[in-house]
């Protein structure tokens, strides 16, 4: 597959801007306190047995840490690492020494760097100019996929912009080591692409056929699950932490903002159980040889 840009497109065209994703994440921390879990992680949950959004969410990482071989590696590198959950978690617990964290929110950053522990670092960085001076052990990435494509991208420009990602991803790691990604896709039935944008402004969600096909060569694909009760099941728990929250809400963020994320919960929960969306959780293995071809002999004379 090539990887030169499609005609007329620049990398900045590919995927949400910089802009674009400080109009939503950086409404404000005291805001999404309100009703995200103690370790502020906006993404889903894995609920298996959880009582608490928090064990959930807690659960939800030390799955993606087990995915990526992550524990008690030198360098692991986050993608999309929101407000530093996952940074936490892998040098507190999994003794991690270096956890480094991609993220577009200044105001994550400096949550990060208020609240983060000693080897848990983050920067403002667009993954596309992302070069580590060393490889990395392990990658994970929790809910950033689905800003690296806009809505207006045709399928081809689609497939390029992910395997760009991939593509980086390669070349970032150590042979021999994981990759673990978690995002929203496109499901069953029909979606409002306008509507996702109207939240996630120069966003869209992938296709599975979409991420399969982009890896293909570069990753193995080791196994793909589809979850997407889980990720119903956080949404309603957010917008009960919303609605029980929503005096301080509105004093924050407005009252037009509030019933706008009250009315997206209540959809996507809704759109998770219809399976409109899906919930990817991916573990994919680094090939190390990335062009293979076998003969096929018989044996015969």
């Amino acid at each position: 597959m090539n990887s030169s840009l499609p005609a007329g497109r620049n990398r900045g065209d590919l995927g949400a801007s910089r802009e674009a994703i400080e109009s939503h994440y950086d409404l404000g921390n005291d805001f999404y306190k309100l009703w995200l879990d103690q370790g502020m992680t906006y993404s889903s949950a894995l609920w298996r047995g959880a009582d608490s959004l928090e064990e959930a969410q807690q659960q939800k990482l030390d799955f993606h840490v087990a995915q990526a071989c992550a524990a008690r590696r030198e360098r692991v590198l986050d993608v999309g690492c929101g407000w530093g959950s996952l940074l936490n978690r892998l040098v507190g617990q999994h003794g991690v020494t270096s956890a480094i964290g991609l993220t577009l929110s200044e105001s994550q950053v400096r949550w990060i760097e208020e609240t983060g522990l000693p080897g848990a670092y983050a920067v403002v960085e667009n993954w596309l100019d992302h070069k580590p001076q060393l490889p990395y052990d392990a990658i994970i990435s929790i809910g950033a996929l689905e800003h690296f494509v806009r809505p207006e991208l045709s399928s081809s420009e689609r497939i390029h912009a992910y395997r760009t990602f991939f593509q980086s991803c390669h070349g970032w790691l150590k042979p021999d080591c994981w990759l673990s990604l978690q995002t929203i896709a496109y499901g069953n039935g029909t979606f409002s692409r306008g509507a996702i944008s109207s939240i996630f402004p120069e966003s869209d969600l992938p296709r599975t056929e979409e991420l399969v096909a982009a890896s293909d060569g570069l990753f193995e694909v080791a196994s793909l699950e589809n979850d997407p009760a889980s990720y119903a099941r956080t949404c309603r728990e957010w917008l009960m932490r919303l609605r029980r929250n929503i005096t301080a809400a509105r004093a924050l963020v407005g009252d037009e903002k509030a019933r706008h994320f009250e009315a997206f919960l209540g959809a996507a929960a809704r759109g998770f159980d219809a399976r409109v969306f899906f919930l990817l959780r991916i573990r994919l293995r680094r090939l190390n040889r990335l062009k293979q071809s076998i003969v096929y002999d018989d044996g015969g004379t």
